[in-house]
């Protein structure tokens, strides 16, 4: 068996190649892999190099690794690319997503998938995104794409409108971390759980929750009334008691996709909900301290390098496509694959992207159809949708006036700012963040 390629777009994100690393050369068929890191960052890719290696060893893995700051490179043949870039990092970029809309009043907790944050997240990724699919389509047009990159949805959206040539699937880890907080929270091992999960990224609920046949909804509504749950998902339960169905984000990210939580003048909202404003750039500066230590500890040849296998779906899907084992995994995926083959989530519309069940195994990736969803649900949805589609529209068209358009309908934006506030903010973002933002869309002069 000829061993896979695999690329890692924006390996300098160490920690995460290291799980990923971690979780594919365990499989003894993917062992030798053929593994391409790529980064912009010299010494950030070095370190992974270094990580890569040590992972290697710990594992008794023996793949192919070679290191390059030219895309071209990593991309020539792949079979498999792995995405995980941030555009624009944490400064300038998310400190600006941040600090800026509070100069307005506005809050944020993670601004990566909606809100302003999210707006500007998706501007600034989806050309990088764009471009690196042209390399794909000349460099290996075959390949799979495995996009981690947020804002999720309007990523893998922009991409099948800029380059439906290349086959993506976005993956997120949080149906399967979600489902591990409930099993906790119900005393009951995650893998005696039965569950369909679907919707969109981010905003995706479990359809059904059982344990051996058992519906556990009953008993979550129950807990969701006591009052007892989990101080850090408490937006969660709350929304279960207001729609009958569980998502899959987390409270903190949920906080900011409706206009419930991060009100104007009522911090008693922000305390009885226990929402931590600002999360994302404190986890920015965790995860910067983190690699620090990383670097620290790989120059140590006598610490030992710790591998468990993750509960990331990427190296799953790749061991399915070569050895042809059959999984299920959760993928985000247009509503419609392909021209006429119908809609997996019906009443959900036809051109969004969505995340659902899907088959793996030789045949790549097949996403399972749902049917229609609960209408409350699909209601709820459609206002993240909306921002995401104009959002797109916006990069695809290049009439900067979808973007103040997508700030306008985004839930959390418009119940705290007025229409005079939300131009003056998406204008001044637009400016703050210059050229991360295609020169078509940036504010005129």
């Amino acid at each position: 068996m000829t061993p896979p390629k695999i690329a890692l777009i924006g390996a300098g994100s160490t920690v995460f190649a290291q799980n990923l690393l971690g979780d594919i050369l365990s499989f003894s068929e993917l062992a030798n892999a053929d593994i391409r890191l790529f980064d912009i960052n010299q010494e950030r890719l070095d370190v992974t190099e270094q990580v890569a290696h040590r992972v290697a060893q710990a594992v008794g893995a023996q793949p192919g690794v070679s290191a390059t700051t030219e895309r071209a490179r990593a991309l020539d043949g792949a079979d498999f690319v792995i995405n995980m870039i941030q555009v624009g990092g944490y400064k300038p970029a998310t400190v600006t997503d941040f600090e800026l809309p509070k100069q307005y009043g506005l809050r944020q907790t993670i601004a990566d998938t909606l809100g302003i944050g999210g707006i500007m997240r998706g501007l600034r990724t989806i050309p990088v995104l764009a471009d690196m699919s042209r390399d794909m389509e000349r460099l290996c047009p075959d390949t799979l794409h495995l996009n981690y990159v947020n804002p999720m949805a309007m990523n893998v959206w922009g991409l099948a409108r800029l380059s439906p040539r290349i086959k993506t699937v976005g993956l997120c880890h949080s149906v399967q971390h979600t489902a591990q907080e409930l099993a906790t929270d119900l005393s009951i091992p995650v893998e005696e759980i039965d569950f369909l999960c679907a919707g969109i990224n981010h905003m995706a609920f479990y359809l059904k929750f059982e344990h051996q046949g058992q519906d556990l909804y009953p008993r979550l509504m129950e807990l969701a009334a006591s009052g007892q749950v989990p101080e850090s998902n408490r937006v969660r339960y709350e929304m279960l008691r207001r729609l009958g169905y569980f998502v899959t984000e987390s409270s903190e990210h949920f906080s900011e996709y409706v206009p419930y939580f991060i009100k104007r003048d009522r911090d008693d909202l922000i305390e009885k909900f226990n929402i931590p404003l600002d999360e994302y750039p404190r986890r920015c500066v965790s995860q910067i301290g983190g690699w620090e230590d990383l670097r620290v500890k790989l120059q140590n040849p006598d610490e030992p390098l710790e591998v468990n296998r993750s509960v990331e779906y990427g190296s799953l899907i790749i061991h399915s496509m070569v050895t042809g084992q059959p999984r299920v995994v959760y993928g985000n995926v247009m509503n419609s694959p392909s021209v006429g083959s119908g809609k997996l989530i019906s009443n959900l519309p036809e051109e969004c992207s969505v995340e659902v069940p899907c088959l793996v195994d030789r045949q790549g990736v097949q996403p399972t159809r749902i049917g229609r969803i609960p209408p409350q649900l699909a209601a709820l949805m459609q206002t993240n949708i909306n921002v995401q589609a104009l959002t797109v529209e916006a990069l695809v068209t290049g009439n900067r006036e979808h973007i103040y358009h997508a700030a306008m309908l985004d839930p959390h934006t418009s119940a705290e700012l007025d229409l005079d506030q939300i131009w003056a903010l998406t204008t001044d973002l637009l400016a703050q963040h210059g050229d991360f933002i295609p020169r078509k869309l940036q504010a005129a002069d």
